[in-house]
């Protein structure tokens, strides 16, 4: 593409993200099924076995069960997996594949507000899934309201954070196959080291702080304590932290996008 609209991003972006919905509209029964069915089969693995051996753990002064530990953090991990393969598999096949990007710049649309649009879809995905999963989880027990209602605006914004960093890589990346990368550095190290199934407590010190880096640890500890209702001034430091992080990797993103399709 030689050419690309620049400047402030307008209400039109909101097109391209009624265009995602729309494809996506087609293909629902598909994407619906994952988030339905993954809790249920986590929920009923450590249930049944894994938290026969763990017992009762310790949360923020409250005796919880293993599945009651684990189950928050499954939504976390639900949130940063939807928008983070929204915003680098599917829309490298947009980019790379389909051509989508370079037809959406033939039009009055910039780039920004393309990109702008890609993120917060990959957000979106990642509110519809976190929906479904609540409502299976909230079937066992293992969510408490009014907190656990946080958890929605939460997904939106744990979304964008994902999103924004997703992309980032996909303007990166040469190749489709080059995602194994981040997804091995990047996404396995937050999955088993963010707090999801185990305390950070039971991890050295330093091998804490470096978890403390990892933006899931913040997304699974919010997500916890709203689960439990469970509400402290710490929240506010990882609140904070997952809007810096967007604050900083979605113009990341956009930069790297620009560099990848305006030559």
């Amino acid at each position: 593409m030689s050419a690309g609209a620049s400047g402030p991003i307008s209400k039109r972006f909101i097109r391209v993200w009624q265009r995602n919905l729309t494809v996506y509209q087609r293909l629902w029964k598909v994407t619906f099924l994952p988030p339905l069915l993954e809790p249920l089969f986590y929920l009923v693995a450590f249930g049944v076995g894994l938290s026969v051996l763990v017992g009762d753990l310790q949360y923020q002064g409250f005796t919880v069960s293993y599945v009651a530990f684990i189950a928050p953090a499954l939504i976390a991990v639900n949130i940063m997996y939807n928008a983070f393969f929204e915003n680098t598999y599917a829309s490298f096949v947009r980019m790379y594949y389909q051509k989508t990007f370079d037809a959406m710049m033939a039009t009055p649309l910039s780039l920004e507000e393309i990109m702008t649009a890609e993120i917060i879809w990959g957000a979106t995905r990642a509110v519809m899934a976190t929906v479904i999963m609540q409502t299976v989880i909230s079937f066992f027990g293992l969510i408490q309201y009014p907190g656990g209602l946080l958890v929605i605006p939460l997904a939106f914004l744990g979304g964008i954070a994902f999103g924004a960093i997703a992309l980032f890589f996909t303007g990166t990346v040469d190749a489709i196959e080059m995602f194994s990368l981040p997804i091995f550095l990047f996404i396995t190290p937050m999955f088993l080291f963010g707090g999801t199934f185990f305390p950070l407590e039971n991890l050295p010190l330093w091998a804490q702080k470096v978890a403390f880096i990892f933006p899931l640890t913040h997304l699974v500890h919010l997500t916890r304590a709203f689960c439990f209702n469970a509400m402290d001034y710490s929240l506010l430091w990882s609140v904070a932290y997952l809007v810096a992080f967007c604050v900083v990797f979605s113009p990341l993103a956009i930069y790297k996008m620009r560099r990848r399709l305006i030559k």
